[in-house]
């Protein structure tokens, strides 16, 4: 299964709720999917539910024609969620060119109803607080959007890359925790944001040319080259600009360990696996980005099964667990 080839002809043709939300799922959450899959039941359902709305709103703000259609739609969406029964999801109007792995996010929007379906069927509290980190979610995008605006279309400093972080990412990573283990300590909340940081900075270095093309920069540097495709003259400020988001992010590494570690996850567990996969994925692609921009590589799984292999004894050894995230932490930690 490629992201970037999705089959659309089968997911149009799905008619269950279940059946959809399992079959998009893995092109709509890259190699977060596969850590979904390995979560408990309960949480897997609402995660996948919540992850594929937090797309939709994703979809709004990437292809809507401009500032003005993305916030009228994000806030559209959020709201449609007070009333009963569900309101319709608000209409995309597609910009002429569209990228293939953009493809599967426009057939989830206009089968949003499949996914209406399983939510409705989740237990009550876990509907309220999907209903609550959409709109939080959607009031961070809608107030991004309007700085991205205003500073036309260049995120100037670190801090509002980290705030950007934060609403994007670090909101639905306080709704997984809070879905595992419940109410969310001072600490966690803190380790939670940063690993928010690390893993929408892997997004960011993954996309800045893409970025680039609708406008859209995260470091002032970029700010000549909006609208270009990010090669020719714009690849030195490309490459320069990776490579300072990828010392960002490696700055961030420890706290995913020490998110694990604090939380007193039984012997056997799945949650405990699928972090170790979600670090493991997520320090693949900062090592294939620092190898582009001139850092040192390091050793680690590079391979599909690899990684998958390598997250396995994870769900009964948490003594495993700590020791795969501290040799990542390692790796990327040398980069800073």
């Amino acid at each position: 299964m490629s992201r970037n080839r999705p089959d659309l002809d089968h997911l149009r043709s799905i008619v269950g709720g279940e059946e959809f939300v399992w079959a998009v799922l893995p092109y709509a959450a890259r190699s977060f999917a596969a850590s979904i899959l390995l979560l408990p039941e309960r949480a897997a359902r609402s995660c996948a539910v919540a992850y594929l709305y937090a797309r939709m709103l994703d979809t709004y703000e990437d292809l809507s024609a401009g500032p003005a259609e993305a916030q009228s739609s994000l806030e559209a969406f959020a709201a449609r969620f007070s009333t009963d029964p569900l309101g319709p999801a608000p209409g995309l109007h597609l910009p002429e060119r569209v990228a293939r792995a953009d493809l599967a996010h426009i057939v989830l929007l206009e089968r949003h109803a499949l996914v209406d379906s399983v939510f409705l069927d989740l237990p009550e509290d876990d509907r309220k607080r999907i209903v609550e980190l959409m709109g939080l979610m959607a009031s961070g995008m809608v107030s991004y959007s309007q700085v991205f605006h205003t500073q036309g279309g260049v995120l100037e400093q670190s801090e509002q890359v980290s705030e950007y972080c934060h609403r994007v990412i670090g909101l639905p990573a306080l709704f997984v925790m809070d879905a595992l283990v419940g109410e969310v300590s001072a600490a966690h909340r803190y380790h939670a944001l940063r690993v928010s940081e690390l893993i929408q900075l892997a997004n960011i270095t993954r996309d800045v040319e893409k970025d680039l093309e609708l406008g859209v920069a995260y470091h002032p540097r970029l700010r000549p080259h909006l609208g270009s495709d990010g090669s020719g003259s714009a690849q030195p400020a490309v490459l320069e600009t990776q490579r300072d988001l990828v010392v960002m992010a490696a700055n961030r590494a420890a706290s995913f360990r020490l998110l694990v570690n604090e939380h007193a996850l039984p012997t056997f567990s799945l949650a405990r696996s699928a972090a170790v996969l979600m670090m493991l994925f997520t320090e693949r692609h900062y090592r294939r980005v620092a190898v582009r921009v001139g850092l040192p590589d390091w050793s680690g799984p590079r391979s599909v099964p690899a990684i998958l292999m390598a997250s396995v004894p994870a769900m009964w050894s948490s003594r495993w667990a700590d020791r795969v995230l501290r040799r990542a932490e390692r790796g990327l930690l040398a980069l800073t």
